[in-house]
C-alpha cells in the first residue's frame, strides 16, 4: 500500500463523505436500523451518531480498508451501542446466515470490487424479514451526465478508492437477490457526475 492509499486518502474520504448533504442522507437512513446490525464499508465511522441506542443491540463494521479504523475506532468510543469492526472484504462476511436484522451500506458499493457477490453475500447474512438500508451514489439517468461519468471513472477509480461513478445501483440490488421496497433518488450538491443519489430499503427477495 502506497502512502496516499495509507494515510492521506481516509483524511480525504472522511472530508468528502462529511459534507452536509451527504451528511443529511446518512441523518434520514441510519435511525432505520434495529437490533444486531452489519454495516457494510463503515469507514471511518461517519455513520455511527446516527445509530439509536433504543433500538440498536449491537452493531459489526466490515471494511478492507484497516487504514480506516482509527477514525472509526475513536467514533465508536463515544457510543453506548457495541461496535466491533473487521478489516474484511465484504465478499467473505464471517457470519452465520440469517444473523442480522439490519444492514447498513452508504456510499459503499461504488466502490466493491464484485458488487452482485457482494450483495448475494448481505442476503446470505440478513434474516428474511431484514432490511438494507442504503445509501449510494450512481448512474444518472441523464444521458449527457452518463456520458460523463463513464469517461470520469477510469481517471477517478485510482484516486477514490476504486469508486465508480457509473454503477445502476437498481439494477444491482435486484442482481444481488434484493427486492426494493422504498427507492428515492435525485441529485444533491456538487458536480452532477458524481451526485446521483439512490436512498432507502430493500428487503431479501423470496427467489
Amino acid at each position: 500500500m502506497n502512502l496516499y492509499d495509507q494515510y492521506l486518502l481516509p483524511r480525504l474520504i472522511d472530508f468528502s463523505c462529511s459534507l452536509g448533504d451527504v451528511m443529511d442522507l446518512r441523518a434520514r437512513i441510519v435511525p432505520y436500523a434495529v437490533g444486531e446490525v452489519l454495516e457494510i464499508g463503515i469507514g471511518t465511522g461517519l455513520n455511527l451518531k446516527f445509530y439509536d441506542p433504543q433500538q440498536v443491540t449491537h452493531i459489526v463494521g466490515v471494511d478492507p480498508a484497516a487504514q480506516m479504523q482509527k477514525l472509526a475506532e475513536q467514533r465508536a468510543a463515544a457510543l453506548t451501542i457495541p461496535v466491533d469492526m473487521v478489516a474484511l472484504d465484504v465478499q467473505g462476511i464471517d457470519a452465520e446466515t440469517a444473523r442480522f436484522d439490519t444492514i447498513v451500506m452508504t456510499f459503499t458499493l461504488c466502490s466493491i470490487a464484485d458488487p452482485i457477490s457482494a450483495l448475494v453475500e448481505m442476503r446470505r447474512v440478513l434474516k428474511p424479514e431484514g432490511r438494507l438500508l442504503f445509501c449510494e451514489h450512481g448512474l444518472s439517468p441523464d444521458a449527457s451526465v452518463r456520458t460523463w461519468q463513464d469517461r470520469l471513472t477510469p481517471l477517478w477509480k485510482p484516486l477514490a478508492g476504486g469508486c465508480h461513478l457509473n454503477r445502476d445501483i437498481r439494477a444491482l440490488l435486484e442482481a444481488g437477490g434484493f427486492r426494493l421496497g422504498e427507492l428515492h433518488t435525485g441529485y444533491i450538491k456538487g458536480p452532477k457526475p458524481m451526485t446521483y443519489v439512490y436512498h432507502g430499503w430493500a428487503a431479501p427477495s423470496s427467489d
